[in-house]
């Protein structure tokens, strides 16, 4: 069970050096692809090097979307990068193409492909960009559906057809977060996944189901039940839907639903804190089922996770 003490320290251990975000809008320009990439950066205001998250959207997202994440990561002391994908962004909505143009964009290999090559990009650019402000050798990356796919793709799931020449899994990665993950597609689950090595926070709802209406949780927890390295955690939160993880301004109701995101935000900073840095309260919490953030009905569950 657990202590007295450590509920009361789990708001504090959350919000440890709260500091407020400056946020930064730019277009990183990709010269040798001519891919202009829109980029919102929040950086804590206070100094020295931060470890950085890199933030993805998903399909018909934007930079502008999972700001509930990017601003609790960067409050939390994180550098955040979100970038914006063209060609699976919100451009295909707000274009008037409707489902189709989201569905053909959801096919395309090469978008596929552009996603992952933005990210490589964007790793790239990180040292002349930030300077001084982020710690490049702690490096994390977080998404959510499409974006979630991206994740588990930069920390080695295989895909049909190959690497194609990229460096996977990206070297400078060392931890996932990945928000309504996506069930491995075209390989057998073990052996899509059977690289990942860095840890990862699977987070999906009891009602996160494709655009399609098929799917679900179960399909969802395949990522984290295909990966056999240490550091997983799974949590299901009672109610969540498909976009409830979103926050996508302009997208409609059920993609600016907040009643998840402030768990989604607590969970991310204390897996982070706890799994990849090596906080040992924060760490406690998850291996507690993080009493203080879920609510009932949530489960959390965990693998290769010691107390140490």
């Amino acid at each position: 069970m657990i202590s007295r003490r450590t509920t009361l320290a789990i708001p504090a251990l959350l919000a440890a050096t709260p500091t407020l975000a400056a946020e930064t809008r730019d277009t990183w320009r990709d010269p040798a692809r001519g891919r202009d990439l829109p980029v919102l950066l929040r950086l804590p205001e206070r100094t020295g090097p931060a470890p950085v998250v890199l933030v993805s959207h998903g399909l018909g997202g934007s930079r502008e979307g999972l700001g509930y994440l990017g601003r609790a990561l960067a409050d939390a002391g994180f550098a955040v990068v979100h970038v914006q994908h063209p060609g699976t962004d919100e451009s295909l909505w707000r274009g008037g193409g409707g489902m189709l143009s989201v569905a053909a964009a959801a096919g395309d290999a090469g978008r596929a492909l552009d996603r992952i090559l933005d990210a490589v990009f964007v790793l790239d650019q990180l040292p002349a960009r930030l300077g001084a402000r982020a710690d490049t050798a702690r490096i994390a990356v977080a998404g959510h559906s499409y974006g979630a796919w991206l994740v588990q793709t930069l920390l080695g799931q295989r895909v049909p057809g190959g690497d194609r020449g990229l460096a996977l899994p990206e070297p400078r990665l060392g931890a996932g977060i990945a928000l309504s993950p996506i069930p491995p597609q075209g390989l057998p689950p073990r052996l899509a996944m059977d690289r990942v090595r860095a840890p990862m926070l699977h987070v999906t709802g009891t009602e996160d189901r494709d655009y399609s209406g098929g799917g679900g949780p179960e399909t969802r927890r395949v990522p984290y039940d295909s990966i056999a390295a240490p550091g997983q955690v799974l949590a299901v939160l009672r109610g969540a839907a498909h976009g409830s993880f979103a926050d996508q301004p302009g997208a409609g109701a059920r993609f600016e639903d907040t009643a998840y995101t402030g768990r989604t935000a607590a969970l991310a900073v204390a897996f982070l804190r706890g799994v990849w840095l090596g906080d040992a309260p924060s760490r406690q919490t998850l291996l507690q089922g993080a009493p203080g953030i879920l609510q009932a009905g949530d489960t959390l569950e965990s693998k290769g996770l010691s107390a140490a």
